[in-house]
């Protein structure tokens, strides 16, 4: 089978050799229409007939390879058939159509914990999962004190399960599925479950069995990590593969459809009867947009980049030297910063009809965030409001972490750091 030429990377591994192969896989579940709540009512239901089924497609078309050794990632929103991937390539869900072929012992972390009995012991558990997961007892027998060591929980491993914690069950169940080196590991989602110990402690042993050979399939989305570990990846939406290529590639696709999304949400208009309005609307402001340097609308930015707030008015009658200003709120409520153009030393003289003003930031200061704006237009003596929106208008900074790294606080100061030894003398001058 081939796969698109996109998957043609210089990352891939040499040897080219396929473990596991996906070729037109589809899974398609049948959901009823409605709720029935008890077995014994869909059955009677079902028998008489009454019970309409909706057909869903959970994946549809895919096409994949992935080859020995190799990290490979899958990313895409909640509901996107990325689990429902990972299931068929364990063999625990059987594709409707479409063939799938996995060469060597496959070691899924689809759910922690999943097939213990809480009712036994964390040691009685051990063995019951070992064997869903093919091993004899006495291959147990030899494990089961590695297992209760690497998990941190030789104080209650012979305590009855539904004695545990969440994050002790989930140390358990990775203990057991990652005890011995697989040669394909599945994992979905395990690295955000449990403790920050825990986490570090599974994030190293799954980084141990990737320099020692094993092929990993991985679910996160933590795009740092997709980038970090994963040569290939996929971009998965609605069942379909949408992208797929080198990592950064992918990831590039997947949060540039988030930020068209969300472009789209900010940029929504609104209705005019709404509680964060309020004037005599003397003079009107009729449309607000972010712009960017050339001039386009614009609602996600990144810090350091131009910005501009155009507002466009009516005058509804001649009005003696308004007042537009605007004021930028952080999504936690923080009131930033409020200028105005009283305060530039703008006086816009006799204002009617229609037109515009437009505030220009060259380098914008303000770091990874939600920004809401309001703006207004009032008298010169600011006893009079003719139109004031309240942060009804919003926009994103948002900064990927290999462009820019700075993160704590609300600005960026743009500053330089420099380091002077001792024995070398200072300047004179405020400059370093």
């Amino acid at each position: 089978m081939n796969l698109p030429t996109a998957f043609d990377v210089p990352s891939a591994p040499q040897e080219k050799i396929p473990i596991i192969t996906l070729s037109d896989v589809g899974v398609r579940y049948r959901l009823p229409s409605e709720k029935i709540p008890t077995l014994k009512e869909y059955v009677i239901r079902s028998l008489r007939g009454q019970v309409s089924h909706q057909t869903f497609w959970a994946l549809q078309n895919i096409n994949l390879e992935v080859y020995a050794g190799e990290v490979f990632g899958i990313i895409g929103p909640n509901g996107a058939g990325k689990s429902t991937l990972l299931k068929v390539v364990s063999r625990v869900l059987r594709p409707t159509k479409g063939r799938v072929r996995v060469v060597g012992k496959v070691a899924p972390l689809l759910e922690l914990g999943a097939g213990f009995d809480y009712e036994l012991t964390g040691r009685e558990n051990i063995f019951l999962n070992g064997a869903i997961l093919g091993f004899s007892k006495r291959e147990m027998e030899k494990r089961v004190a590695r297992i209760v060591e690497f998990a941190g929980l030789q104080d209650f491993i012979d305590a009855p399960l539904r004695t545990y914690s969440s994050g002790m069950v989930a140390r358990l169940g990775f203990a057991v599925a990652t005890d011995e080196r697989p040669e394909i590991l599945i994992v979905d989602e395990i690295l955000s479950v449990g403790d920050t110990e825990f986490q570090t402690r599974s994030f190293e042993r799954i980084q141990s069995f990737q320099a020692q050979g094993t092929t990993i399939l991985l679910v996160t989305h933590d795009m740092g990590r997709v980038e970090t570990m994963c040569q290939r990846a996929i971009f998965l939406s609605h069942g379909q593969i949408v992208a797929a290529g080198s990592a950064s590639q992918v990831v590039d696709r997947y949060l540039g459809r988030i930020r068209q999304r969300e472009e789209e949400r900010l940029s929504e208009s609104h209705g005019e009867d709404q509680p964060w309005r309020w004037g005599n609307r003397k003079i009107e402001i009729t449309k607000v947009e972010f712009l960017d340097e050339n001039g386009k609308p614009k609602n996600i930015f990144q810090t350091g980049d131009y910005f501009a707030l155009r507002m466009e008015y009516e005058a509804h009658e001649a009005i003696d030297s308004p007042v537009f200003g605007m004021a930028i709120h952080h999504n936690d409520g923080t009131h930033i910063t409020g200028p105005n153009t009283q305060f530039a030393g703008l006086n816009l003289g006799r204002v009617e009809g229609r037109g515009w003003v437009i505030y220009e930031v060259e380098r914008l200061p303000l770091l990874a965030g939600l920004y809401h704006i309001s703006v207004a237009v009032h008298n010169w003596t600011d006893n009079e409001m003719f139109d004031y929106h309240d942060r009804f208008y919003s926009f994103r900074v948002s900064n990927p972490s290999r462009v820019f790294h700075e993160k704590y606080g609300l600005i960026s100061l743009r500053g330089n750091w420099n380091h002077v030894l001792d024995s070398i003398e200072l300047p004179t001058t405020k400059k370093l």
